[in-house]
């Protein structure tokens, strides 16, 4: 039965269900927007459409957008921090902590048995020799490349993948990998591409190890993209229990024991108050 608590969570208890037992927790967009990331599907967001795989490798054009695009956001969202509902995650220390989000918040709270579902920002791939290396380095070979091209979109929203609203990006130069003058992209999973099949089964096992004295946890998730639905799917057919803080419905509602239309940062900071994990500003 799926039961809704509209408004602030400070009022609403922790529910029985959550007090006790073993955890798998997912977290999705939602988390991040009390630190200044917008989230994708939430109440009052506007419809966004991601860059795919098959855009993205189509030719110069598109990567020299995509990039344009990530560069200027890549400059806000690294400079985010973590907030309220992170650090209680991190106190909580679930059994595994599946993030779909890639902004590297949740390892900044200090995170220890997590899964980066879609990988990080924060890193780059060469698609011809698939050597990793830091974004922090590709932006200063950027703006080196492109002298006054922030300054220049200083106005330009910001946007839930780590990149801006911006459509004037004929004129952006994109450096190529240093090591064999490839194609780089962020090594993050975009829409075409499949999560890693290790990374998947890793999280299965989480929720394959759970009972009907634990849970699955989802916050801050639509669970639009099977990406995370298929963890609900899996623990409900197992028969763990199910339960959903989300603002607004996601696809999984009907599969949630319990669903809580509330806040991520004041649920969590409340539940880690329950279970022993402290206590956080909301």
């Amino acid at each position: 039965m799926t039961v809704e608590a509209p408004g602030e969570l400070r009022s609403v208890a922790v529910p029985d269900l959550l007090r006790h037992g073993r955890l798998v927790v997912v977290t999705g967009a939602g988390l991040s927007t009390d630190s200044g990331i917008p989230d994708y599907r939430g109440p009052g967001s506007p419809a966004r459409r991601p860059m795919t795989y098959q855009e993205f490798v189509s030719g110069p054009a598109a990567r020299q957008r995509y990039w344009a695009r990530s560069h200027l956001g890549w400059s806000r969202m690294r400079v985010a921090t973590p907030n309220a509902g992170h650090h209680a995650l991190a106190a909580l220390d679930p059994e595994l902590l599946i993030t779909q989000n890639v902004d590297g918040l949740h390892e900044a709270a200090g995170s220890r048995r997590l899964v980066a579902l879609h990988g990080r920002i924060a890193d780059v791939v060469c698609l011809s020799c698939r050597r990793t290396s830091s974004r922090a380095g590709l932006a200063t070979r950027m703006v080196s490349a492109n002298p006054g091209y922030a300054d220049a979109h200083a106005g330009a929203a910001t946007r839930p993948d780590g990149d801006v609203e911006l459509d004037d990006t004929a004129d952006f130069v994109v450096p190529d990998c240093e090591t064999c003058g490839g194609v780089l992209k962020p090594d993050v999973v975009f829409f075409g591409e499949n999560v890693p099949v290790a990374r998947v089964q890793r999280c299965y096992d989480a929720v394959d190890a759970l009972g009907p004295d634990d849970a699955l946890l989802v916050v801050g998730s639509s669970l639009t993209v099977m990406s995370g639905l298929r963890f609900v799917r899996r623990a409900a057919r197992a028969g763990v229990p199910v339960v959903i803080v989300n603002r607004g419905t996601t696809r999984g509602d009907d599969l949630a024991t319990l669903k809580l239309d509330a806040g991520c940062s004041e649920f969590l900071a409340a539940l880690a108050g329950v279970r022993g994990g402290g206590e956080f500003p909301a």
